[in-house]
């Protein structure tokens, strides 16, 4: 494909990354990478430290150049792109501003530059929630602060794409909850959203897709539904019983598996809740609780990831 041709295949928005890999010296920080991040959908992109999500999300927006293959946004470089501030927008770190500069004329020397109308950087902190300190001096902004006049950076091309790195980060819950609004809404407008994040239970609740990626490798890529269902069958039951043994010994007779915590808990495997309920009315087993415990996107990361966080 030459320099500025679109894929005829690539659809508006979409984000395609084909055996991306980049090697510095002796380490190989992304290799052989490849995924796909649909438009009207929150992609949410994990991994451990280390494991060369931030180097990625350079290479997509052409601040590090690849060893081998590419990336892709609507089917061209990000360096290809006509006036790409309208096309994508992106935060992979706190904003940064002149210390003395207040948050709207940050965004209007932005506007400026970009041959955007100044009216925008007004717009844009409405958005964020940030006009009772548009005139507030950079300096006085909390994290929390800086990570909103960053979104807001990134919204004012009023981009298709937005990809951002730990954008809560320094975010109390409310904002946390504000940030996860703000991203869906933004994905049910039909842009792509693709977010990197240590936040797993957040991303259980924001995205639609997940990317997981381990020492620079793709482990697992799919709807988030679809990876947890994945791991159904590592789902538990937890039972409290003061006849353990007995519920025990009827279990096994059904091939179940049965561990027991420092509770005197029982985790029982390969059977179901009803099946261990009718196990102990069989057995005239008194039982004080049954629970089922479906695995969530911590455990699944963690199970997917164990062993392969590389230091880079």
């Amino acid at each position: 494909m030459s320099d500025g041709q679109r894929s005829p295949t690539t659809v508006d928005g979409q984000i395609v990354v084909s055996g991306l890999t980049k090697q510095y010296k002796n380490v190989r920080a992304v290799d052989d990478l490849s995924f796909t991040v649909e438009p009207g959908r929150v992609t949410g992109f994990l991994g451990p430290n280390g494991a060369g999500k931030t180097t990625t999300l350079r290479m997509l927006l052409n601040l590090v150049t690849p060893t081998g293959g590419e990336a892709t946004i609507s089917g061209r470089r990000y360096a290809d792109l006509t006036d790409p501030l309208r096309h994508v927008g992106a935060v992979l770190e706190a904003s940064s501003a002149h210390k003395g500069r207040t948050g709207v004329n940050h965004l209007r020397v932005i506007c400026a530059a970009a041959g955007l109308p100044r009216q925008r950087a007004d717009e844009v902190l409405a958005m964020v929630g940030l006009t009772p300190a548009a005139k507030r001096k950079f300096k006085g902004y909390s994290l929390g602060m800086k990570q909103r006049l960053g979104i807001a950076a990134a919204m004012l091309g009023d981009p298709r794409v937005l990809i951002l790195d730990e954008p809560a980060n320094g975010l109390d819950p409310e904002g946390i909850r504000w940030m996860r609004g703000f991203l869906k809404a933004l994905a049910t407008e039909g842009r792509t959203v693709l977010v990197s994040s240590h936040l797993l239970s957040e991303m259980q609740l924001l995205a639609d897709d997940v990317v997981i990626i381990a020492a620079g490798k793709l482990v697992r890529q799919g709807p988030v539904d679809q990876v947890l269902g994945s791991m159904a069958q590592g789902a538990r039951v937890r039972v409290r019983t003061p006849q353990a043994d007995a519920l025990t010994k009827a279990l096994r007779e059904q091939s179940a598996t049965v561990d027991v915590d420092e509770h005197g808990t029982l985790l029982v495997g390969g059977v179901n809740a009803p099946t261990i309920g009718r196990a102990a009315l069989a057995a005239q087993v008194e039982l004080h609780e049954l629970t089922t415990e479906r695995p969530d996107l911590e455990r699944v990361f963690l199970e997917l990831t164990a062993g392969k966080a590389g230091i880079r």
